[in-house]
C-alpha cells in the first residue's frame, strides 16, 4: 500500500499555468500518465487547464467552495458535496465563492473511475483494479477481512490530506477525528 502525504509534495504550476497542485500519484510518471491524483490549491479566479483525452472527478476539500462555467451550465462545489465528473478538455471557468480552496481531483486517460464522498463508519467495497482512499482530515482506515472470515478488521491510522494507494479489494471504511467532509474513496480499472 502507496501512503503519501500531499503536505510532503513540491506544489507545481498547473498545466495552463494558473495555479498551484501537488501531484499525489501519475501512473506512469510524466506527461503520458494514463492515471492522476493532484491535490490543487485555487487562490484567484481563472480557469481550468485542458486535459484533452481525460476524464476528470474534482471535489473540494477546504475552503468556501468554487463555481464552475461550463459551456452550457454552472455548478457550485463546496467541501462536502458530491464529486463531479467532467470532459478533462472542457476545461471550465472558475470563480472563488468565498476565497481560497482547495481541491482533488482524480483524471483518468483510459477505463473506468469514480471518485466518492465517504460516509463515516459506512463500508465502501465497489470493485476496481486500483482501489485508494483521501483523507480530508485525519481517522482509522478499516479493511475488512471479508465474509465468513474469522479474524479481526486490520485498522490504520492516517493523517489528514494523505493519499493511500492500492487498498486491495476488501471491503474499507473510514471513522475520522471529527465531524464534517472527511473523505473521498477513488476507484481505477484500466482499458485491458
Amino acid at each position: 500500500m502507496l501512503r503519501i502525504n500531499a503536505e510532503q509534495r513540491t506544489a507545481q504550476p498547473w498545466h495552463n499555468g494558473g495555479g498551484r497542485t501537488r501531484e499525489l500519484l501519475a501512473r506512469p510518471a510524466g506527461p503520458d500518465w494514463t492515471l492522476r491524483v493532484s491535490l490543487a490549491d485555487i487562490e484567484a479566479d481563472g480557469p481550468f487547464s485542458s486535459f484533452p483525452g481525460a476524464q476528470r472527478w474534482f471535489a473540494v476539500v477546504q475552503g468556501g467552495g468554487v463555481l464552475l462555467r461550463f459551456a452550457a451550465v454552472e455548478l457550485q462545489v463546496r467541501a462536502g458535496d458530491a464529486p463531479i465528473c467532467f470532459d478533462g478538455a472542457d476545461a471550465p471557468g472558475c470563480a472563488l465563492i468565498d476565497g481560497p480552496t482547495r481541491d482533488l481531483n482524480l483524471m483518468l486517460r483510459d477505463g473506468v473511475g469514480a471518485m466518492r464522498l465517504v460516509r463515516a463508519g459506512e463500508p465502501w467495497n465497489e470493485r476496481f483494479a486500483e482501489r485508494g482512499l483521501f483523507t480530508a482530515c485525519a481517522g482509522h482506515l478499516a479493511i475488512d477481512p471479508g465474509d465468513g472470515d474469522s479474524r479481526p478488521a486490520t485498522g490504520l491510522r492516517v493523517e489528514a490530506l494523505t493519499l493511500l494507494w492500492n487498498l486491495g479489494g476488501l471491503p474499507c471504511s473510514f471513522v475520522p477525528d471529527r465531524p464534517g467532509p472527511c473523505g473521498w474513496w477513488l476507484g481505477h480499472s484500466g482499458n485491458a
